[in-house]
């Protein structure tokens, strides 16, 4: 019994039909791993990938389904075998995105591929409306146990061009090896470009987790280092010495609202008042109705056309981050925004806080 899927036109581009399930794609290297005809790629598990001559338009396709092997058709030019063992939902398509479903049951079948008029349709153009299309295509299924893939009849130089392909390819062993080495310099380069990005090293946990952590360390990795190596006491230290040096050199010391916020960060108030100066004495009311309020506007980042005291603001703030650690990474960066050359804060914080004393000889 034969049942015949399509018989007539069928639509193709880039001379390729697929067998494949929904929304599947097969690479040719992939596909013909291995193999010894270049026709009909079946290295991939439920995929068949088929070349054609014609590059784009229509071409003359039957497919059938054979409940035995049928008899070759022995005047096509080129003839190949492979076998296929199809997934669920099984659709004959192509990149014009013409979609028949196979209705294949999933078992293993023998799959015959011919063709003829290869060299003929590789050299055509589209056929259009009412001319005769060019290269002809049989494709056949029956049940049969697994076996090698083969070369029944070879004639068009298109079909030894395509069987000289697929013998080139590595074997999928070969190629899954070689799939896992590109995995494993794409690793390694992705590591590497992160390291980069983080200063030449990858960044600890603490340090990937604190903000500006990134750019302070791909500025100045090995200040870094040594900040998260520095007691917590000497870390607050150096943000608050950070933040004033930020605001002498955009200018800011003549700045007396600005300088009282100075003052009281160096003497460790508390954020509200270090901000707002010392909190007004409240009496008691009896009407519960008419609470105080104090807020303070905050916004994150230095720039160089804002207000003065946003600025100050900002990096003050930075240095009652919880973490000592992130309080003086993100102080440092922020403080190095109205220096023309930023290098001369690290420069200069490197010689204060963190360089180590001489010994006596």
């Amino acid at each position: 019994m034969t049942r015949v899927v399509t018989d007539g036109p069928f639509w193709l581009e880039y001379g390729q039909i697929y067998v494949a399930g929904p929304d599947e794609y097969c690479a040719p290297e992939e596909c013909f791993a291995g193999q010894r005809n270049g026709l009909c790629g079946a290295a991939v598990p439920g995929k068949l990938f088929l070349r054609t001559g014609l590059h784009t338009g229509k071409v003359e396709l039957r497919v059938e389904v054979h409940d035995r092997m049928p008899s070759v058709e022995y005047d096509a030019e080129d003839v190949v075998e492979a076998s296929y063992l199809p997934p669920s939902d099984v659709l004959l398509t192509s990149l014009g995105y013409q979609r028949l479903p196979l209705e294949l049951e999933q078992v293993t079948y023998r799959v015959r591929y011919s063709a003829w008029g290869m060299d003929a349709g590789h050299q055509s153009g589209p056929p259009r409306d009412g001319e005769p299309l060019v290269d002809r295509y049989l494709l056949q299924f029956w049940p049969a146990r697994p076996a090698p893939d083969r070369v029944v009849k070879e004639t068009s130089k298109q079909a030894a061009y395509w069987h000289k392909f697929a013998r080139q390819q590595p074997t999928p062993a070969q190629l899954a090896e070689l799939k896992q080495e590109k995995a494993r310099q794409e690793g390694e380069r992705r590591l590497a470009e992160r390291a980069a990005a983080w200063g030449g090293t990858l960044p600890t946990e603490r340090l990937e987790r604190t903000m500006n952590g990134r750019e302070l360390a791909f500025m100045d990795r090995a200040l870094v280092d040594a900040l998260e190596q520095t007691e917590p006491q000497t870390l607050r230290l150096i943000a608050r010495w950070a933040a004033r040096r930020g605001c002498e050199e955009a200018g800011y010391a003549g700045n007396e609202r600005i300088a009282g916020i100075l003052d009281r960060m160096d003497r460790g108030t508390d954020w509200l008042e270090t901000l707002n100066g010392p909190l007004p004495r409240v009496e008691p009311v009896t009407d519960a109705s008419a609470p105080v309020h104090q807020f303070v506007t905050q916004a994150y980042g230095w720039f160089a056309d804002r207000d003065p005291f946003d600025n100050a603001v900002t990096v003050v703030t930075a240095t009652f981050n919880v973490d000592s650690f992130s309080a003086a990474v993100e102080t440092i960066w922020l403080a190095t925004e109205p220096f023309t050359d930023k290098s001369q804060l690290l420069t200069e914080l490197r010689d204060r806080f963190l360089s180590q004393p001489r010994r006596r000889l």
